[in-house]
């Protein structure tokens, strides 16, 4: 069983605390291409936490749509909230998350980052077991969002033999 008519991910949407400076990042350090705003939502009713699971008051008062490569593309909400919380949750915490980037030469796309100013964490680290050929490594957006760069310009390991192949965006229609 399978979810009829399920094609695949069509966004990831997200909040950030500042619009604007999320939309500098998004375009000029991630090379984004920024495609259209939606008008802020303002509801009195309950409608904000009918279709959003969030606190009445709440107001989504930016929402934009970023395309990046052959990915998903991104919804980017700004939201006031009287109950919301500023902290951005670790990768270990319930909820915590980060999005991961495929790149052809990781440790230029290194470079790049620093010599733009991003905190990258650490240095790349290579992968082992069923992701050996694979390296990796986080970064953090101005706001503090972690991101994460990947490379496996040969593979990795589990390809040999597998039935299914993960998605891979220097490959997407494979």
């Amino acid at each position: 069983m399978a979810l009829p008519g399920l094609r695949g991910t069509d966004h990831v949407g997200f909040t950030v605390p500042d619009l604007e400076q999320a939309h500098r990042f998004f375009t000029e350090i991630l090379g984004c291409d920024y495609v259209y705003s939606l008008p802020g939502i303002t509801r009195d009713d309950d409608w904000m936490r009918e279709h959003l699971n969030v606190a009445p008051g709440t107001a989504a008062t930016a929402i934009r749509f970023y395309r990046l490569g052959h990915g998903a593309n991104f919804e980017v909400f700004e939201y006031r909230s009287p109950d919301q919380r500023q902290a951005m949750p670790a990768n270990s915490d319930v909820g915590g998350h980060h999005l991961a980037f495929y790149v052809d030469d990781i440790d230029a796309a290194v470079r790049y980052l620093r010599d733009n100013g991003i905190r990258v964490l650490g240095e790349p680290t290579v992968s082992q077991n069923a992701s050996a050929g694979q390296r990796w490594v986080y970064f953090l957006s101005p706001w503090g969002m972690q991101f994460e760069l990947v490379s496996f310009p040969n593979g990795k390991a589990y390809e040999k033999g597998a039935p299914v192949l993960l998605w891979h965006p220097g490959n997407p229609a494979a």
